[in-house]
C-alpha cells in the first residue's frame, strides 16, 4: 500500500484512490483508468509527498477541464506547496549543498571559479553566446562556437 507525506515525515497515511479521484471529480469528469496511468509513474515509490498528488491531479483536470478548473484546483490545494519547507540542494564541486555560508576560503574560490552553465529559456542564443564567451573570458579560458 503506497504511503502519502503530508508536511513533516511524521504525517504519513496510507494513499487513497477513491479519496483522490473526488477531489478531482469535483472539478473534471476523470476516469478512474486515466487516474491509475497518470499514477503509474509513481509506481516505484512506496512513499511520495502529497505535492505529487496534486500535480497528478491538475494534469488531469487541465486536459479535461482546461487551465480555469485546473487554477481553481491548485488554489484549494497550495498549502502542499509551502516554499519555506524545503531546502534547495545543489551539487557544487562534489558536495550537496543548500548555501555556501559554511564552506572555506578555498572553497568558495573554487566554486566562484567553476563555469556555470545558463539554461535560462527566458534569455535569446545570442544574449546567451556572448554571456558564455564574457564568463569564459573572465577566467581565462577558451570558448569556441
Amino acid at each position: 500500500m503506497k504511503k502519502i507525506v503530508y508536511k513533516n515525515p511524521n504525517d504519513i497515511e496510507n494513499f487513497d484512490l477513491k479519496r483522490f479521484e473526488k477531489s478531482i471529480a469535483k472539478y473534471a469528469k476523470v476516469t478512474q483508468k486515466e487516474v491509475k496511468e497518470a499514477l503509474a509513474e509513481f509506481d516505484q515509490y512506496e512513499t511520495m509527498h502529497v505535492s505529487c498528488l496534486v500535480e497528478v491531479g491538475m494534469k488531469l483536470i487541465g486536459a479535461k477541464a482546461g487551465d480555469a478548473a485546473m487554477k481553481e484546483y491548485f488554489n484549494e490545494h497550495a498549502e502542499w506547496f509551502d516554499e519555506g519547507k524545503f531546502e534547495r540542494l545543489r551539487r557544487i564541486t562534489g558536495y550537496l549543498v543548500g548555501t555556501l555560508d559554511r564552506w572555506n576560503d578555498a572553497k568558495k574560490a573554487e566554486e566562484k571559479a567553476r563555469v556555470k552553465h545558463c539554461v535560462n529559456s527566458s534569455i535569446n542564443d545570442a544574449e546567451r553566446l556572448v554571456a558564455l564567451e564574457t564568463q569564459a573570458m573572465a577566467q581565462n579560458l577558451a570558448y569556441t562556437r
